[in-house]
């Protein structure tokens, strides 16, 4: 249940981070919360299995509202 919480609390503040960036009050500090930071990536692999073509891969590149969105999680989920 605590994953779930932190995977729905970096997408909420992921995507609360774009929908403030037009916000014109916080033009200044918006770029700095935006900006994400590539923490690892793994390059796609495909596998062709002649019938289906599988290609998987997998990249975490957070932004500091995604961090602050799973700070919020943690906290809402040993409050609760």
């Amino acid at each position: 249940m605590c994953v779930l919480f932190v995977v729905v609390g970096a997408i909420l503040g992921g995507i609360l981070g774009q929908l403030l960036m037009n916000v014109d009050a916080l033009a200044g500090i918006m770029p700095y919360l935006v900006t994400t930071y590539p923490v690892f990536d793994i390059a796609p692999v495909t596998f062709n299995l002649y019938v289906i073509q599988l290609t998987l891969g997998l990249a975490f590149a957070p932004n500091l509202m995604s961090i602050l969105g799973i700070v919020l999680a943690i906290v809402l989920f040993r409050k609760y």
